[in-house]
This record gives C-alpha cells, structure tokens and sequence, in this order.
C-alpha cells in the first residue's frame, strides 16, 4: 500500500494508456486521479475508459478518481484544403468566419464571433503562441492580419489574443452536453475551461446540479485558470471560492500572458488556493520530453519539484500518458520526483497557523489535531468522517504526518484521492464509539501504519454517522 508520497498524481488517459494491462501498471505505479479529455473522442469512449477505472480499482483494491475534462470554447482555425499551409513573415493573411476551406490566403473560424472581439493592433497567437498574427483591419466577418511570426498552420489549431479579452462563453452547448454525459457516467470531477469569473463557475455548478438532482449524485468542479481575464485580483479569488479547487492550466495561460509570467502566477494560485481551502493540480508540460523519451529532462525534474514545494495538491500528466511511448515509466519518475521533493520540505505549522480563523467547531478540531500531532509526533492522523471537510482542512498544512481519511463512503473516499497527504480507506463504522475506536486501531495496524506503543491522533463526530458533525479529539496509543 503507497504510504509515504503525499502529492498525487492525476495521468489523462488516451490511445496510450487504454490498454488494462498498461492502466493497470500505470496505477499500480501510483496514479490517484484519470483525466477523462472531453476535447478527444466521444462519449462511448470516455464510458468504457471509466468502466475499465472501476474494474481495475477492484482488481488493486484502491479506489481512483476520475476527472472529466470539458473541452471548453477553444477558439480554432477551420480546416485547409491540403490540411495544412505555411505562412510566411510579412505576409498578409485573413480569418474569414464565413471561409469554408483554407488556403494560403486564409482559412475559416470556428468562433463566428471572433471578428467581433479583435481591433486593429490586436496580436493573435495561433498553435499555442508559435504563429503571431497583427490584426491590420477588420471588415465585416473578415480579420486582416499581418504574419509577425509564422511557421506551419495545420487544421484546428488553437487562436489566443495577448492579453486575454476574447467573450466566448465557459460552457458551450457541447460542454453542456459532455457535462451530463460525466455526471451520468459517475465521474468524481468535472473540470469546467476557460472561466473568465465567479459567475462562469456559478452557471456550470447550476447545470451540473440540474442535471445530478434526478440521481442523487453530488458534482466537485475545477476551475481551470487559463485565461488573462481570471487572474485579475479579486476575480482570482472569486473562481476559487466558486469551486471545489483549480488546476493551473499553464498552457493558455502561457499563451494570453506570456511565458514569463506563468512561475510567479502558478506560486499565487497554489498559495491563494491553499489559503481559501481548495485543492489545486498543477498542469500542462510537466514531462512533455517522456512523450517520445524514457527520461525526463533536469528542467522538468525541477518543474514538478518546485510544484511540489509550492504546495500543489496534485501533478498532471497530459499527452505524456494520453499518447506518450512510456505512459508506465513516465508516471514512476513523477512519483520518484515528487517523494525526492517532500524529503526536503520544510514543515512549519506553528508559523501557517498564526493567522488561522476558527470559524466552525469542525475545522477547529481538525487545526487542533495537526497542532498536536505535530508537537507529540504521533505516528498517524486518523480522520473519521463522511464529508471530507475535515481532512480537507487538515491537509492544507505541510505535515510529514500522514492523514488517513476513514470514510463509509465510497463517493467520498474517490473525492479524496485528490487531497494531498490524504490517504482515503473505506470503512464501515459502528455506530457505538468504543466499538469504533477498535475498528480504527486494527485497521491501521492491519495495514502496516502503526504498531503496538505508537501514538495515533483521532478525530470523530458525536453523535456519529453526521456530516460535518466532527466536535471530537483523541489520541490513543495503541494497544
């Protein structure tokens, strides 16, 4: 049973990694979280991968959550007629929204607004930020534009403005759709694209309880921070208290506010996450050499690393496990990464709780049982509980103590994957507190973590059974 890393690690699957042997391996090798890529394939394919997620928690006897990933208004080109063309510097070049078929003069949009957002002097960054187009003119649904920077322009490929601004809406009607697909289908997470407010996250939870009402099923959404709109201070801190956590989606980001500005912007998004009580996952190119190479580069050790440092909840892998020839490997060297950095992190929980507010007595209890748990060096923290919050609160704080989240549900113990330092185990708890509290002790002794003299701090709810009803703290030694 992993034990001793408290980062997760979140690995999207693909062609690659759809294999059962290959998943199998992959979350044996210390996968927490899937990423169900709705931009790829259709719904039939994201059913069978979460069918053959459930079937393979059983066969590990661990349980994995599962993310689905909407694909959001990526603003795209259309399509060319020899699939593909190569601008040329200085050249002039359109964006036609009405273009049925491309050339080397100019090629369609698949966001018919498009002419409507830019102005003359606007830059356009196409595949990512390797193509610049400079907006000379627009004239009815038609963007004149000069190549700054050109290269191969290939179907489909993504369009940014520097600096952010375009209106397309969060959700589009396929979102819409792939959002019902996901709660029906069970997932744990939905990731809602390119938020540009509090609002955007606010209409996604509405449709996503709309639609998880009828099946008593209850949604986490990830606001992904990928636009220059959503770092905005205060509107930041809107999107993350409108969510369950964020992931710092580094690649459009990169894109609308430069390269340069995403380290500085990815430590604020982790602190304020933190600091708010919501997970964060840090993605986007973090083994992107392992796609074709057995190895990372020293660069993308010490990228995951700092994450790591910074606090991250979780670490994502993207085309690295979608498409990659060593989605195995790749995921062994993130968790080596990740364990090489917790060694060197520096626990300082008297310093993180000098400006903590205790609003709730739940929350008070759970900052009351890492306190002391950090001053006595109990061997484990044992969290009863039906909700999550408590050990959601605790893992906020760095703590070289392991939380072991005991929970009788299993929608709850998936949550948890996601939490870093949080290692969920089922259990069906008695009603009757004493009975409990023996319950507690043998399974931790049965799976290795503590042994007779060792200290375990405990936290519970009385009367029990409650959501957030934990009011209860012990530490009990081991018999």
């Amino acid at each position: 049973m992993r034990l001793n890393r408290a980062t997760k690690i979140v690995a999207t699957l693909g062609p690659a990694s759809s294999d059962r042997e290959v998943l199998k391996q992959m979350l044996l090798a210390g996968v927490d979280v899937v990423r169900l890529n709705f931009s790829h394939g259709v719904a039939e394919d994201h059913r069978q991968r979460a069918n053959l997620i459930r079937s393979l928690s059983k066969e590990i006897d661990r349980e994995i959550a599962i993310m689905a990933d909407l694909q959001g208004p990526k603003i795209r080109v259309g399509k060319f007629l020899n699939g593909k063309i190569q601008l040329e510097q200085g050249h002039e070049f359109i964006l036609d929204a009405d273009c049925k078929m491309g050339d080397e003069q100019r090629v369609g949009l698949d966001y018919k607004d498009l002419p409507k957002d830019v102005h003359p002097g606007d830059l356009l960054l196409l595949n990512d930020g390797l193509i610049v187009l400079k907006v000379q003119k627009v004239v009815g649904v038609c963007i004149h534009t000069l190549v700054e920077m050109g290269g191969e322009l290939s179907n489909n490929k993504g369009i940014n403005r520097a600096g952010g601004g375009l209106t397309a809406p969060a959700l589009t009607e396929k979102d819409k759709q792939d959002l019902v697909t996901a709660i029906e289908m069970d997932v744990d997470y939905i990731a809602i694209s390119f938020p540009k407010n509090a609002a955007d996250m606010q209409y996604a939870r509405s449709l996503a309880n709309e639609a998880a009402k009828p099946l008593n099923k209850e949604i986490r959404l990830i606001a992904k921070i990928e636009r220059a709109e959503a770092i905005m201070p205060g509107v930041l801190e809107g999107i993350i208290d409108a969510s369950d956590g964020i992931m710092v989606a580094r690649g459009d980001l990169a894109v609308e506010v430069g390269n340069a500005a995403v380290p500085a912007l990815q430590k604020r998004m982790i602190l304020l996450a933190n600091k708010q009580d919501k997970f964060v996952i840090t993605a986007t190119q973090m083994m992107e050499s392992m796609i074709n190479s057995p190895i990372p580069t020293r660069a993308e050790v010490s990228d995951v690393a700092n994450a790591v440092l910074d606090g991250t909840d979780a670490v994502m892998l993207s085309a690295e496990t979608a498409a990659g020839q060593y989605p195995i490997k790749t995921v062994e060297q993130m968790a080596a990464i990740c364990l090489e950095a917790e060694k060197s992190q520096q626990v300082s929980l008297d310093a993180d709780f000098l400006d903590q507010t205790f609003t709730r007595i739940d929350q008070s209890i759970a900052l009351g049982a890492l306190f002391t748990s950090f001053h006595l060096k109990v061997k484990a923290i044992a969290a009863l509980t039906e909700s999550g919050s408590t050990v959601l609160w605790m893992s906020r704080h760095k703590i070289d103590i392991p939380i072991f989240a005991l929970t009788q549900q299993v929608k709850t113990q998936r949550a948890l994957s996601m939490y870093r330092n949080v290692i969920p185990l089922r259990l069906e708890i008695s009603s009757n507190r004493d009975v409990a509290l023996h319950q507690v002790e043998h399974l931790l002794c049965s799976k290795g973590v503590v042994q007779s003299g060792d200290m375990v701090t405990l936290t519970i709810g009385e009367p029990m059974g409650q959501p957030g009803g934990t009011n209860t703290l012990k530490i009990i030694k081991v018999k």
